[in-house]
């Protein structure tokens, strides 16, 4: 047993050895610390239920990897796995090559493969890494950075990273999917739905109507039903060894792969005093919003009798996570209220705005970016939107590029070099001693929406600007998006339809990120920290991944100083697989070594088919329908079975043209006499099908014999659970090819159905309908 126990003991001082070790010698003049991570497939328990998970080092989340400022790293990363993988250094300056963007800037990790990363430490503060391939990163694979500074410059006494994350025991594919479907259930799922009875009950059908009108069901916060939320990879967990009077560094990363939280503190106010790993001027602040992919840290003091609650809780209040630091008594955080999502589509329906910008354009190639931003978003009361002084301090004169960018065909995100301007007068829109421009104070107080999402508590210790002699490039990109299909875009164009967006060295970019959805959107940069224009003019923060709320503004702007392609994308990961993304490239020649790498790899990642299906079995009917679909293209095939032998079959392939509009063309058999089997009819079909304001389903067409048929649906989320749905449907034959009976001049057959459906889970759902040709009847409704 004694052998046994040492050598075990061994075992373990060598692992730890192999994790992590300081080499001998150093790299270009800086000494070398060494990693091991690896990768692996294993079954975890984080919300109740034993799924499969990946894991690095055998833990979710992985080890954290530490640092200190002038350092050089050497990480090798082993993928065990039976796919690819990666690791991108999230907020860390490095080399494009070893970024970790598979196929951009570094080569996947194949299975059973070591990749080696080497780069220089330039930095100090709390990062992250994480994988960037596919949607890994949602099923455990990312851990923490800590790199301490040359020289310690803030008083605390110990350290604790504190990683957020959030957990589903569903495999990501299958969330991505249910998603794309455009299906209820996880509001549902969370209550966080709002079915008209609740609308009606507060008044608010009005503002329903308004959504409605817009092709929207509703305000949005947050997408996916998560079981679990986690620091540190427990729901709850404890930290007893800190004592009473230690100042604690808390690093907080909110690594979660779609949840924004709400920070909060028990006991007295702790200190801010760094954000995305850069110090702030520190201030005390509690109730604090973090984004995906964002770093705060505080410095709390352990109370001297009791122990602190830290607490996070979902954005959209859907659950909530705590952690404990000290012994004895709980100092209890401050709950948050879930949001009122009713009251805030009431609010939203009051200002003078346009919602549903295009997440899909007609004509992507076509720049209509400041089109769209005039079109859709807030209206501003006695502004002139078209030669305005907000426009100059945008640096962006709608009147001068009118009639040579807005009306003419253009690449997309073409760069436009602009005016500099002086952004410490600016607060939002606000201009001091223009009372009509106060945009922000007059428009979004009165909304009370977004608030709480500013960056004015973020102050820099050192001026940010750059120099005035510095060109100035400005960008306007439009974040825009639609909740049916589940599309995400810059400008309504998703990724795999843009070009790269050329930047160049030595010169200023400034990028206005105008919010055009209903939902926030955590844009991150790679390889470059921006600054982020707020309130403190030449001392606003720098950050390497910024939240923009919705239908608000946030400007950003970075020095050009690096080489390479950079990505850029919102952090919410499956908006980026939805194609909210573009690539920044510098125009200089790709590293050699990605010569056998693909760019479009990556770019195809956000382009996937994803199929579902449809079985609706009744007592008097049987229908199933099968979808598979990417942005652009989609295929079809619907069977219905009457129990009269009334049986007709579809295929039909589909161009989405835009969002609401797509053509189709296919094949559509019927038996001509019901009640038998003996004669079958085959016509080809072609037509549109086009969601029309107030969402109804409109699918009109002619098929072979110059039949036309015109069909409308729609259905409604009466209750919590409970969907009501009907569907009109005229055919008419004109005689144009078809022998008519004798006196008559045209035939026609109208078919009509309504019914509803009680959802008893994401797959399954109790059916009730009558239908004109069938009757009535029961049934179930099978989604797969």
């Amino acid at each position: 047993m004694n052998n046994l126990k040492y050598i075990t003991l061994l075992v373990l001082i060598l692992g730890q050895s192999i994790f992590s070790q300081s080499v001998e010698g150093n790299i270009n003049g800086l000494p070398v610390k060494e990693y091991t991570i690896t990768i692996s497939e294993e079954t975890v328990n984080k919300a109740g239920k034993e799924v499969k998970g990946m894991t690095i080092n055998g833990s979710i989340p992985g080890p954290t990897l530490e640092f200190t400022e002038g350092e050089y790293a050497v990480i090798y990363v082993k993928n065990e796995m039976s796919e690819e993988t990666s690791i991108h250094w999230h907020g860390l300056l490095l080399p494009n090559f070893y970024d970790g963007v598979p196929y951009l800037t570094t080569p996947p990790i194949e299975p059973g493969h070591t990749q080696k990363y080497e780069f220089a430490i330039k930095q100090s503060g709390t990062y992250w890494y994480h994988s960037h391939t596919m949607l890994q990163e949602q099923s455990g694979v990312y851990g923490s950075i800590v790199i301490q500074p040359k020289e310690k410059t803030l008083n605390y006494d110990k350290e604790l990273v504190l990683m957020l994350s959030d957990w589903t025991n569903e495999k990501p594919m299958d969330v991505l999917r249910t998603l794309k479907r455009g299906t209820e259930w996880y509001n549902i799922r969370k209550g966080t739905a709002t079915p008209l009875n609740k609308v009606i009950a507060r008044g608010a059908f009005g503002a329903q109507l308004n959504f409605w009108k817009q092709r929207m069901e509703g305000a949005d916060i947050a997408d996916i039903y998560y079981p679990a939320f986690l620091i540190n990879g427990k729901e709850t967990i404890e930290y007893s060894e800190f004592k009473s009077g230690e100042k604690v560094r808390l690093r907080i990363i909110d690594g979660g792969a779609s949840t924004s939280f709400w920070m909060t503190f028990g006991g007295t106010d702790p200190l801010l005093v760094s954000a995305d790993g850069i110090d702030v001027v520190p201030v005390k602040k509690n109730k604090t919003f973090i984004g995906i992919a964002e770093t705060y840290d505080f410095i709390v003091t352990i109370p001297q009798e009791g122990k602190i609650e830290f607490k996070i809780t979902a954005q959209d209040g859907s659950g909530s996570a705590s952690a404990f630091l000290g012994k004895g008594k709980i100092l209890p955080a401050q709950n948050i209220t879930k949001p009122d999502k009713i009251g805030m589509m009431q609010k939203m329906a009051k200002m003078d705005m346009k919602m549903g910008a295009h997440a899909l354009k007609y004509r992507p190639s076509k720049d209509e970016r400041f089109q769209m931003k005039e079109e859709y978003g807030m209206k501003m009361d006695g502004m002139n939107t078209e030669n305005s002084e907000m426009d100059e301090m945008k640096g962006i004169n709608l009147k001068d590029i009118k009639k040579d960018q807005m009306e003419s065909d253009m690449p997309m995100d073409t760069i436009i070099p602009k005016m500099k301007m002086d952004h410490s007068k600016m607060k939002g829109m606000e201009m001091d001693g223009n009372e009509d421009s106060k945009m922000d104070t007059m428009k979004m107080d009165e909304m009370d929406l977004n608030s709480e999402y500013n960056y004015d508590f973020l102050r820099s210790p050192e001026k940010t600007n750059y120099s005035k002699d510095a060109p100035v490039k400005e960008i306007l990109l439009n974040l825009t998006g639609n909740m049916q299909r589940y599309i995400w875009s810059m400008n309504g164009v998703p990724l795999s339809e843009t070009d790269n967006i050329k930047i160049k060295g030595g010169q200023v970019t400034r990028i206005t990120l105008n919010n055009l959805t209903m939902m926030h959107h955590p844009m991150h940069l790679h390889g470059h920290f921006f600054r982020v224009i707020n309130k403190n003019g030449e001392y606003s923060p720098l950050k390497h991944t910024v939240n923009v709320p919705p239908m608000q503004e946030v400007t950003i702007e970075f020095f050009g100083d690096e080489y390479g392609d950079w990505f850029f994308h919102c952090h919410i990961l499956y908006h980026m697989m939805g194609g909210m993304a573009r690539v920044f490239s510098y125009d200089t020649p790709r590293d050699v070594r990605m010569k056998a790498y693909p760019v479009s790899n990556i770019i195809d990642e956000t382009n996937h088919y994803y199929s579902w299906g449809l079985a609706d079995v009744a007592s008097q009917s049987t229908t199933i329908n099968l979808v598979s679909s990417n942005i652009r293209n989609q295929f079809n095939a619907t069977v219905e079975y009457g129990y009269n032998k009334n049986l007709e079959a579809e295929v039909t392939y589909e161009r989405y043209l835009h969002d609401y509009l797509r053509v189709f063309g296919g094949v559509n058999i019927e038996n001509e006499t019901p009640d038998s089997f003996n004669e079958f009819k085959t016509v080809a079909v072609a037509g549109i099908r086009y969601l029309t304001p107030y969402l109804f389903s409109l699918d009109a067409r002619v098929d072979s014999d110059l039949r036309t048929r015109i069909g409308v649906g729609r259905s409604i989320t009466l209750f919590p659970k409970l969907v009501v749905f009907g569907y009109y449907e005229y055919q008419l034959d004109l005689g144009l090819i078809n022998n008519l009976p004798v006196n008559k001049d045209y035939l026609s057959e109208t078919v009509w159905n309504a019914g509803a459906e009680y959802i008893l889970s994401k797959n399954f759902s109790l059916l009730g309908s009558y239908d004109n040709r069938f009757g009535a009847g029961a049934g179930l409704s099978v989604r797969f």
